[in-house]
C-alpha cells in the first residue's frame, strides 16, 4: 500500500471518494443527505485545494486507488500538531490492513501530537481506532463533544517516540 498526495489532477477523483465517503457516514449522521444529482457533498470540499494546512492522499494498493485521507495541521488544528481528519477504504479493501498501513506511514513521516474524532454511534471506526491504540500501546485521552446535534469521540495522543511496524 502506498500513501500519495493528491494534486488537483486528482481532485475529481477525490470528490468522487468524498460521496463514497459520506454516503457510508449517513449510517450513522442523519444530517448527511444526498444532493439533488443524488451525490454526497463535502461543503468545503474547495478548501482542500485553497488553503495552507489541508493535505489529502490517496491511498493506493498496486496501481489502484482504494480510498483516501486527509491530514489537517496549523492552522486547523489548534491545541495539536494534526489531526486525520477523514480516512476511507473503499469495502472491498476493508479489513486487509490498510487503513493502519496508511495511519503507520503518516506517524513515520508526520511525528507529533494528533487528534482523530468519530461519530460515537460509528462503532466501527469507534472499534478501529481503539484497536489501533491498543496494538501499538498508544496512550489517548477521549473526549465527547455535540456537533451539528451529533455525539463525538474525540482522542488525543502522541505518535512521537512511537515504534510503528
Amino acid at each position: 500500500m502506498r500513501l500519495i498526495k493528491a494534486t488537483l489532477e486528482n481532485k475529481a477523483l477525490l470528490k468522487n471518494l468524498y460521496s463514497f465517503y459520506l454516503h457510508d457516514l449517513s449510517a450513522y449522521s442523519s444530517s448527511l443527505k444526498p444532493n439533488s444529482e443524488g451525490e454526497f457533498e463535502f461543503d468545503s470540499f474547495e478548501k482542500i485545494w485553497e488553503r495552507d494546512g489541508i493535505t489529502p492522499y490517496l491511498l493506493k494498493q498496486n496501481q489502484e486507488v482504494i480510498g483516501f485521507c486527509l491530514l489537517l495541521e496549523p492552522p486547523f488544528t489548534k491545541k495539536v500538531d494534526y489531526c486525520i481528519n477523514d480516512l476511507f477504504i473503499y469495502n472491498q479493501f476493508r479489513g486487509r490492513g490498510y487503513a493502519e498501513e496508511a495511519i503507520k506511514t503518516i506517524f513515520q513521516e508526520k511525528q507529533g501530537s494528533y487528534y482523530v474524532c468519530q461519530l460515537k454511534n460509528n462503532k466501527r471506526a469507534v472499534g478501529f481506532w481503539k484497536k489501533f491504540y491498543e496494538q501499538h500501546h498508544i496512550a489517548y485521552e477521549e473526549s465527547i463533544e455535540l456537533e451539528d446535534g451529533e455525539e463525538v469521540l474525540y482522542q488525543t495522543f502522541s505518535s512521537k517516540n512511537m515504534i510503528v511496524r
